[in-house]
């Protein structure tokens, strides 16, 4: 059985409590019990978020981060500052979903960085919003279009409400896309674009069963995008629950 890690938290979810004291809304994820986070904006202040972090005992899971060919560089150095081995694109535009050339060139990119951060020793990955679950192409949701095309070695990280939004079964889902799934993001809600999120397990996603279809997710990272409550209590109520309905430990 595969080892699942402790949930983590997508840093973004609290990025207005990061904008007002960084130090303190980190210590307060760390209250709450998560060991480890997934950071954004990570170029920004790379060191400071390092100290940080290390003074509120969290370890950096994976980030995301735009990525450009000029800042391969950069990229790598944040990655071993931040002690990650993991890099995720976090979006693409939607544009380049249209159609299977669109894709295949999106998928050629991706091959290469994954390739040039390979001999980094770090791992790349991507990360869907709705729209490349709900833009089918030749008769298939585009982000299983791009992912036939992916070298091995791109890993996937499914955020699982998005891909409710863009109406698939997410359950089925992640069977068909297989062991390239390593991260989960978790989010719960009315499964709605635009209305605010719930703490997971508080809304319609049925999530213990997308955690149960995906047993090679080793991460599942709680993604809150807004939320109509307390940010901080939903994130806890979060934690709460994912760590009752663990699976693979």
């Amino acid at each position: 059985m595969t080892t699942i890690n402790p949930p983590a938290v997508q840093l973004y979810t609290l990025r207005e409590q990061l904008a007002a004291d960084r130090p303190g809304a980190l210590a307060q994820v760390a209250a709450l019990g998560f060991q480890a986070v997934e950071a954004y904006d990570v170029l920004a202040d790379t060191d400071g978020l390092r100290d940080d972090l290390a003074r509120a005992g969290l370890t950096v899971c994976s980030m995301h981060v735009m990525l450009s060919g000029e800042q391969t560089g950069e990229v790598v150095a944040a990655a071993r500052t931040l002690g990650t081995d993991t890099v995720i694109l976090p979006y693409a535009p939607p544009e380049r979903f249209t159609d299977a050339a669109g894709i295949g060139e999106l998928a050629r990119e991706l091959n290469d960085t994954a390739r040039r951060f390979a001999d980094e020793g770090l791992r790349l990955g991507y990360h869907n919003h709705e729209f490349e679950l709900s833009t089918i192409v030749d008769g298939h949701p585009a982000l299983e279009v791009l992912a036939d095309a992916l070298d091995d070695r791109v890993l996937l990280e499914i955020d699982t409400y998005w891909a409710a939004v863009g109406g698939q079964d997410v359950p089925a889902l992640l069977g068909r896309l297989g062991d390239r799934v390593r991260y989960l993001h978790v989010k719960d809600g009315p499964v709605t674009k635009d209305d605010p999120n719930t703490a997971v397990g508080a809304g319609r996603m049925p999530v213990a069963e997308i955690l149960a279809a995906s047993p090679s997710a080793t991460w599942h990272v709680v993604e809150l995008d807004r939320c109509a409550t307390d940010m901080l209590t939903a994130v806890g109520d979060s934690l709460a629950w994912l760590t009752e309905h663990r699976q693979g430990a």
